[in-house]
């Protein structure tokens, strides 16, 4: 089933190369196929250097996982520009730092010392949740992240909610209110499975554990996943990650030096193989975002032969298997890569 799914995509790719490419093509062909997704698909691609650009739910917002990340990563930068923020300064990773889900450097013993530079690359291309609440303190937090999204003209279209340390303590609230006192110890021996890592009663973190196994638990888990905002770690649109992943690009936001720093670190990207580079033989520069078993994003910079160009791929409410959704963001980023380079 799959092989026919690529076979008619690229006959699909054909006859659009095969009309001449007519003004309103590639939004057609991105129609065309995020209908066929099982998911609420949204996508913003434009070609860097023609200007071409087509999109498909642009401004809808969705659930930005870990794409909500990126704005501290220009931020840092920028802030090592005004030297305000020492990159190659040494930072202490203690106990209650500490964050579970994606990443490595939780798999070390405390008091490793990475430098800031370490630590914003690992939240990029590990997507480290520990990386990312100390990338987001450097940076001055959740309110200075909105702010600066807010001052550059990106909000409302991106905003990030909390913290990871948040978004985690409040998942277990649902099973026990008074999760809410959970320190940062708890948290991550919940979400390790380390119940001996905490430092609240055992007792207390087993009841916490047994409630998320309910099913109703669960259900609720999955609802705020899709459809409530304020749980998420942000709310981000197409167009408005595109519009960033284009300035970041071009040198907009940052000297030049920077920007090409920021664009090896996404290039440098460890996660989303099966998403956006998955089925082309060019380079790619970017930043996943998911919580299985309904959200996966991928968004950066594609580098076809004829010029650079944004993509920006966003998947809700997945309602088919995960990797499937993932195979279907490669397939349509192969037809993008065709449609520009006439192959």
């Amino acid at each position: 089933m799959r092989n026919a799914l690529v076979c008619a995509c690229l006959m699909s790719a054909a006859t659009t190369l095969a009309s001449g490419q007519q003004p309103g093509a590639l939004q057609r062909l991105l129609q065309g196929e995020l209908s066929r997704i099982p998911a609420k698909a949204g996508i913003y691609v434009r070609h860097l250097k023609t200007g071409e650009e087509a999109a498909v739910l642009a401004d809808e917002r969705f659930n930005s996982a870990s794409v909500i990340k990126i704005p501290a990563m220009v931020m840092a930068y920028q802030m090592a520009e005004k030297k305000t923020l020492d990159l190659d300064a040494r930072v202490t990773i203690g106990k209650a730092d500490k964050r579970g889900g994606s990443g490595v450097l939780r798999y070390h013993d405390v008091g490793l010392q990475p430098t800031v530079r370490d630590v914003v690359m690992q939240m990029i291309i590990t997507s480290d949740n520990t990386a990312t609440d100390m990338a987001f303190a450097k940076v001055g937090g959740v309110p200075a992240i909105n702010a600066w999204l807010q001052q550059n003209g990106y909000a409302p279209a991106l905003r990030l909610n909390a913290t990871i340390l948040e978004v985690f303590r409040n998942r277990f609230v649902l099973a026990d209110p008074k999760a809410a006192a959970l320190t940062a110890e708890d948290v991550y021996a919940l979400g390790s499975g380390d119940l001996d890592y905490g430092t609240s009663p055992r007792a207390f973190l087993e009841s916490i554990q047994a409630g998320m196994r309910k099913p109703e638990v669960q259900a609720e888990n999955l609802r705020r996943l899709n459809d409530a905002p304020d749980t998420w770690l942000g709310v981000i649109t197409p167009r408005g990650v595109g519009r960033l992943i284009e300035a970041m690009e071009t040198g907009k936001l940052t000297s030049a030096a920077s920007a090409a720093e920021m664009s090896r670190v996404m290039r440098w990207q460890q996660s989303g193989a099966r998403r956006l580079p998955h089925f082309i033989d060019v380079p790619v520069g970017h930043k996943t975002g998911d919580f299985p078993p309904s959200i996966a994003n991928d968004v950066g910079v594609i580098y076809t032969r004829s010029g650079p160009v944004v993509v920006s791929f966003l998947l809700n409410g997945i309602r088919e298997p995960y990797a499937e959704a993932e195979d279907r963001m490669g397939q349509v980023a192969r037809l993008i890569v065709e449609y520009f380079d006439g192959q």
